[in-house]
C-alpha cells in the first residue's frame, strides 16, 4: 500500500467547555440554577455578587467626576479600562419587528438567601423553614397513642397497627396476618381487634379502615346520632356498597324504600366524608414553582420580561481583574488568569441562556396570543420545529430552554412545554390544537345533564358539527388525561 499526504477542507462542530458549559446552564431549572451560580461564587473567587450599595456608590462617583476638572482624566482611564472587563456584558438587541413587546435586565438579581441575609433569622435558616411542620400521619397516631392509657402490650400491638397504616389512612393487612407476625401466643384476635377499634377512633376520622367501606362506616358512626339521615347513609354504605359504586340509585331506592330525594339528600351526607383521610395530614414540604417568565397587557400589547429575582447579580471582582492585567508571570498570576477567563465565560453563557430564553418566550406569545387573550379554547396547534424556525436555532435547543421554565400569566403559571401541542384536522382545512380540544371535551361535560351524560361517541359527534373530526378513541384519550370518569361514573341524580 502507496502512503501519500492530502489535504482536505470540511467542518467540524467540537465542543468546547464553553459551549458546554452554556448548553448545561440553558437547561437548568430556575432552582438549579441558582445552586450552580452559587457553586460558582464558591470555586472562583473572582466572581462576587453585587449589592446595590455598589451601583449607589459607583453613580455618586459618577456625579462627582462630571463636577470635578481635575478627575476627569482619571474617571475617563478607568471607564475604558471597565469597559474591557464588562465587554461580556454587551446584551444582543432583540428584532424590532416582533408583534411583541420584549426587554430583559442584563444583570442578575435575586431574592434567594444567596444574595440577602435580612430574610433569615440569627441562625441563617429562615422563618417559613423554622415553622414548617414535616409531622407524618403515624406520628400524629403515636402522639394520640402516648394520650391512651394502655397496657405494655396493647402498646405493643398499637404500634405495629400503625407502622401498618399507609399514608392515605388505610390498613394494609388484617388482623389475622398481625397475630401471625407476633411470636407472642398470648396475643389473640379479640385483643389485635380491640386495639384496633381504638386506633379507628384517633384523628383523622376514618384512619385505619382496611377497605373504602369501612373507612366511610367509621366516619358516619362518629357523626352525632341527631344526624339527619345517619342511619339511612350507614345502611347504604354498609348494604349497598356495590350498587353505589355504579350508581345504580333505582335498586338502591327499591331495596331501601326511600325515594329519590331522600336519596339524593343521603348522596350528599355520603360524598361530604373523606375517603383518604391520611391526605389530611400532610408531611410533604410544599414545593413552589418560580417563574423564569412575566406576561402581561400593557396599552394592547403583550409584554415578556424576564424574572429579575431568578439568580443573583454577579460581577467581576475588579482588584482582582486589575492583578490580572499586570505583565508579571508567576503561579499565582496564572491563577488569577484563569479564574478571570472562567469568570467571563460563565457570565457569558448566563448571559446567553437569558437571551435564548427571551427570545423563545417571545415567540411562543406571538404563536399564542389567542390563548392569553380568549383561554385554552383558543390554543394554536404548536411545535418546537416551528419556533426553532423562528428563532434560527436546532429543535433541541428550543427543547432545553421549554423543559422546566414557567411563564407567568394572566391565565396562571404554565411550563413553556405546555404552549406546544399536536393538531387534528378540520372540515375547513385547518388545524385545532389538542389541547383547544381538551379544553371543548371539559366544557362540554361540564354544562351536559347530569342524570344523562354524554358518551364519548355524543362527543365525537358534537365536535364534529363544529368542523372538527375526532376519533372516538382520541376523546376517550383526551377526557382520561383530564382525570374525567367515563359517563356511566358521572351519572348522578340532580
Amino acid at each position: 500500500m502507496k502512503q501519500s499526504l492530502q489535504l482536505k477542507v470540511g467542518q467540524q462542530l467540537t465542543m468546547t467547555p464553553q459551549l458546554q458549559q452554556a448548553i448545561r446552564l440553558l437547561q437548568l431549572s430556575t432552582l438549579d440554577l441558582q445552586q450552580e451560580i452559587q457553586s460558582a461564587l464558591d470555586s472562583n473567587p473572582l466572581l462576587e455578587i453585587e449589592d446595590d450599595s455598589d451601583n449607589i456608590e459607583a453613580q455618586a462617583s459618577n456625579s462627582q467626576s462630571k463636577n470635578s476638572d481635575s478627575k476627569t482624566d482619571t474617571a475617563e482611564s478607568e471607564t475604558h479600562g471597565n469597559e474591557a472587563d464588562t465587554e461580556w456584558a454587551e446584551r444582543s438587541e432583540i428584532p424590532e419587528d416582533l408583534p411583541v413587546d420584549s426587554q430583559w435586565e442584563d444583570v442578575y438579581q435575586s431574592s434567594s438567601p444567596v444574595s440577602s441575609g435580612a430574610a433569615a433569622g440569627d441562625d441563617g435558616i429562615s422563618d417559613d423553614y423554622r415553622h414548617s411542620s414535616s409531622e407524618s400521619l403515624q406520628d400524629h397516631l403515636r402522639w394520640q397513642l402516648n394520650l391512651s392509657r394502655l397496657s405494655e402490650l396493647d402498646r405493643i400491638i398499637a404500634d405495629a397497627i400503625i407502622d401498618a397504616i399507609d399514608d392515605k389512612g388505610r390498613l394494609t393487612v388484617s388482623p389475622e396476618e398481625l397475630v401471625d407476625a407476633f411470636d407472642d401466643e398470648n396475643i389473640e384476635i379479640e385483643e389485635v381487634n380491640a386495639v384496633l377499634h381504638l386506633i379507628q377512633q384517633f384523628d383523622p376520622p376514618g384512619v385505619g379502615g382496611r377497605d373504602l367501606q369501612e373507612c366511610l362506616l367509621i366516619q358516619l358512626r362518629q357523626l352525632p346520632a341527631n344526624t339527619p339521615l345517619r342511619d339511612q347513609a350507614i345502611q347504604i354504605v354498609e348494604q349497598h356498597m356495590a350498587q353505589l359504586g355504579n350508581r345504580d340509585y333505582n335498586q338502591i331506592m327499591r331495596r331501601c324504600r326511600i325515594k329519590e330525594e331522600q336519596l339524593r339528600d343521603t348522596l350528599l351526607l355520603i360524598q361530604s366524608l373523606n375517603p383518604t383521610p391520611g391526605d389530611s395530614i400532610d408531611s410533604d414540604d410544599t414545593e413552589y414553582v418560580v417563574p423564569d417568565v412575566f406576561v402581561s397587557k400593557k396599552e394592547g400589547r403583550w409584554l415578556v420580561e424576564l424574572n429579575p429575582d431568578i439568580a443573583p447579580k454577579i460581577k467581576i471582582n475588579s482588584h482582582y481583574a486589575s492583578l490580572a492585567k499586570q505583565g508579571n508571570s508567576g503561579t499565582d498570576k496564572d491563577y488569577i488568569r484563569d479564574n478571570l477567563q472562567e469568570a467571563r465565560w460563565f457570565i457569558k453563557s448566563l448571559q446567553s441562556r437569558n437571551e435564548t430564553l427571551m427570545k423563545v418566550a417571545s415567540k411562543i406569545v406571538e404563536y399564542q396570543r389567542g390563548f392569553l387573550e380568549y383561554g385554552e379554547e383558543a390554543m394554536k396547534p404548536l411545535v418546537l420545529h416551528d419556533i426553532a424556525d423562528a428563532v434560527s436555532m436546532h429543535e433541541s435547543t428550543i427543547s432545553r430552554v421549554t423543559t422546566q421554565k414557567y411563564m407567568h400569566t394572566p391565565r396562571g403559571i404554565y411550563e413553556l412545554k405546555y404552549f406546544f401541542s399536536s393538531h387534528v384536522s378540520t372540515d375547513t382545512g385547518g388545524e385545532c390544537s389538542s389541547t383547544a380540544i381538551r379544553a371543548l371535551i371539559k366544557k362540554l361535560i361540564a354544562a351536559e345533564n347530569p342524570r344523562k351524560p354524554l358518551s364519548d361517541s355524543k362527543i365525537t359527534d358534537l365536535l364534529a358539527e363544529q368542523g372538527i373530526k375526532v376519533a372516538r378513541r382520541t376523546i376517550a384519550k383526551y377526557r382520561e388525561s383530564l382525570v374525567i370518569p367515563p359517563s356511566n361514573e358521572r351519572k348522578r341524580l340532580v
